[in-house]
């Protein structure tokens, strides 16, 4: 099951083509249309710390720069994204309200629990913005030091490892619950606030184990305050050529996190179109490349029409795994 997008075949690539589009729409004279004329709002659907919050503030402010209107951050936590998600799904088509979002919390969620909004019918997508491997990892204390460990202490000793999530049905949470169950292990799960909640929850020892994005984890790991034991990407990630892959243990597994921008479906496409060229340009920027990848992340851009089908391709997938899986997760 691939973490990341089937039709991408590098981010290098992918990242020229979609400058080659953000050119072409500047060039175009829908360009020249009034949006932005007014406040812009990047609603986040989770708590503050993770991932799409960081992300949402280097986004707002370039934009904030660019085209010298206010662009204001909201964090709307609850519900494993839906809640934030779900204002902007009933917003104003016009682009003055946006989403920054896990895109896999997105197309989990509708084959785990009713949601009030359909992503592929309320959402337009704009871009996916970054992608970040899963990185395991243990609180120093868990008497747990390798890949093979994990699993054997977890045989040992069912249910007794906490497992923090960022929230129930979340990505990072459902990465977890299909390696153990590819492995037949058993762990508890503990939502918590938001991915950097469940990150603190870790390395403060109140829980144990977790699967988030380097995006997350990665300075946690470089300090010392969590023990990094493996990667969810199919091979080993250069950025950590010593540590195993999960697929090493159970053949073909990779998951990994990206973010994504939607606003209201209906906007009008000279806008998406706008949007989308924006940030590509402000994510291929030195500046925000070098903040990325201190964060252990890498620029992901992509076409609003690219970003549309990823959408359906990983909705599909999450449903088939679940299904086949027939795993319940309690709200």
């Amino acid at each position: 099951m691939p973490a990341f997008p089937s039709f991408v075949l590098s981010r290098r690539g992918l990242l020229a083509a979609a400058l080659a589009t953000a050119a072409a729409v500047t060039a175009s004279p829908v360009c020249a249309q009034a949006y932005p004329s007014k406040m812009i709002r990047i609603v986040v659907p989770y708590a503050p710390g993770g991932p799409s919050d960081v992300l949402a503030r280097l986004i707002g402010t370039k934009l904030q720069e660019a085209w010298k209107q206010s662009v204001i951050v909201e964090n709307k936590p609850g519900a494993s994204g839906s809640i934030g998600t779900d204002l902007v799904a009933k917003s104003a088509p016009d682009g003055y309200t946006i989403v920054i979002s896990d895109l896999a919390t997105l197309t989990i969620g509708p084959s785990i629990s009713r949601l009030p909004f359909d992503i592929e019918r309320d959402l337009a997508p704009v871009a996916m913005l970054t992608s970040s491997p899963y990185l395991v990892t243990v609180n120093p204390n868990v008497p747990i030091n390798d890949l093979k460990e994990l699993v054997a202490y977890s045989k040992a000793n069912p249910t007794k490892l906490n497992y923090a999530t960022a929230g129930m049905g979340t990505g990072p949470h459902m990465a977890g619950l299909l390696f153990a169950t590819r492995m037949g292990l058993q762990w508890t799960y503990i939502p918590s606030k938001g991915g950097a909640q469940a990150t603190q929850d870790v390395v403060s020892g109140q829980n144990d184990l977790m699967f988030n994005s380097a995006f997350s984890t990665s300075a946690f790991v470089k300090t010392g305050k969590l023990r990094l034991l493996a990667v969810s990407t199919p091979r080993r990630d250069p950025a950590f050529p010593n540590t195993p892959a999960l697929a090493e243990l159970a053949p073909g597994y990779n998951t990994g996190a990206y973010q994504a921008m939607f606003v209201r479906a209906g906007t009008p496409p000279e806008i998406v179109n706008k949007l989308n060229a924006e940030v590509v340009r402000i994510l291929a920027a030195p500046d925000i490349k070098e903040k990325l990848e201190t964060l252990g992340a890498d620029p992901y851009t992509s076409s609003a029409e690219a970003l549309r089908k990823v959408v359906h391709e990983d909705r599909a997938r999450w449903a088939k795994l679940v299904k086949d899986q027939n795993i319940k997760v309690e709200q």
